[in-house]
């Protein structure tokens, strides 16, 4: 059987059966889907991703996307955390949510979708005069291509959050927020110090959304010293 899949055990887990043009890592990674509450719970309540939870779960308890807020979503493709943020902010009446990527993007209410490098010398000036002023709130859920060797996965996700970080920088207004996806083994030392320096507060998050076995974690800096 293909991706119906097939049901096996009384929890009803779904088994996808082994195809020939199947293999063993998109096997695990389909019945990891059809098999995720998250996966299915996005599906009902029609949210792009099932990463939208993280970040609702981590604003619930940072509350940082506000009434009136001016938000960035760097690598927003497809598009689950824009629509979280628009919510929030109360996108387009109140706030403002301004998403950016190299990918193109089907519409979200409420939302500005950019298609563009966020590396691009022009980006933040782009990017403001879209907003309307500098962000309150920048938000990056982008994770660089996986290579499957856990050091340089790691060292590459480093360098895009260090360059997010910089980006943010140039972005944010006094008293913003910057949060972005990293990966355990250790924030790098002079990302943190330089963190630390700019931002009042910053610390690392896991949302119960992120999966268990996932070495995944958001770095969140609050309080831009500007």
């Amino acid at each position: 059987m293909s991706e119906r899949g097939k049901r096996a055990g009384r929890r009803g887990k779904v088994r996808v059966s082994s195809g020939k043009l199947r293999s063993l890592s998109s096997r695990l990674w389909l019945e990891r889907q059809l098999n995720d509450p998250y996966v299915a719970r996005a599906r009902r309540e029609g949210l792009r991703s099932r990463a939208a939870y993280k970040l609702a779960e981590i604003d619930d308890k940072a509350r940082f996307l506000k009434k009136g807020a001016r938000v960035v979503d760097l690598g927003a493709a497809p598009g689950g955390w824009s629509q979280v943020a628009a919510k929030r902010v109360g996108a387009p009446q109140e706030g403002r949510v301004v998403a950016i990527d190299l990918l193109p993007m089907n519409a979200v209410p409420g939302v500005d979708f950019v298609q563009l490098d966020f590396l691009d010398p022009l980006a933040p000036k782009k990017l403001k005069a879209r907003l309307g002023g500098a962000a309150d709130v920048v938000l990056s859920d982008m994770a660089a291509n996986a290579t499957g060797h856990r050091k340089t996965d790691h060292l590459k996700i480093m360098a895009l959050v260090e360059t997010a970080a910089e980006f943010a920088r140039e972005m944010l207004a006094p008293g913003g927020t910057f949060l972005a996806k990293v990966l355990q083994g250790g924030t790098e030392a002079a990302l943190l110090a330089a963190l630390r320096r700019d931002f009042t507060t910053v610390k690392h998050v896991k949302p119960a959304a992120s999966r268990s076995d996932s070495a995944e974690l958001y770095l969140l800096a609050s309080g831009f010293r500007g």
